[in-house]
């Protein structure tokens, strides 16, 4: 493994609440969070995929569910893949929980 691969993981959650009765808030329909993370440079390999690739890190999909309510992501690249994230939690709205710590990290509040 090269210095700036990072190889750490998180889970990828909807930063809104959820009621208790719902469980976990969606983040997203499938193919809307397809359609939406593609304008990013994320996507899979192959259609139909539930491993998509990003610069930086990778997200992979809960086979067949729809909509989506977690993914785990994995950094590549650490020195890439932080700058692109920070972007992304700004932009989709979504928390990231280190399952290691059960820290949860989101993106600073816009000023």
């Amino acid at each position: 493994m090269s210095q700036s691969s990072s190889g750490k993981v998180f889970v990828v959650l909807s930063s809104h609440d959820a009621s208790a009765q719902d469980g976990m808030m969606p983040i997203a329909s499938r193919k809307e969070l397809l359609a939406e993370l593609f304008d990013c440079n994320t996507g899979p390999e192959r259609q139909d995929d539930d491993i998509l690739y990003g610069p930086g890190f990778r997200l992979e999909l809960t086979p067949g569910q729809d909509p989506i309510t977690q993914m785990l992501l994995t950094l590549t690249e650490e020195e890439i893949g932080w700058q692109v994230l920070t972007k992304l939690l700004k932009q989709f709205e979504w928390k990231l929980l280190d399952p290691n710590t059960g820290r949860e990290l989101k993106a600073p509040a816009a000023e």
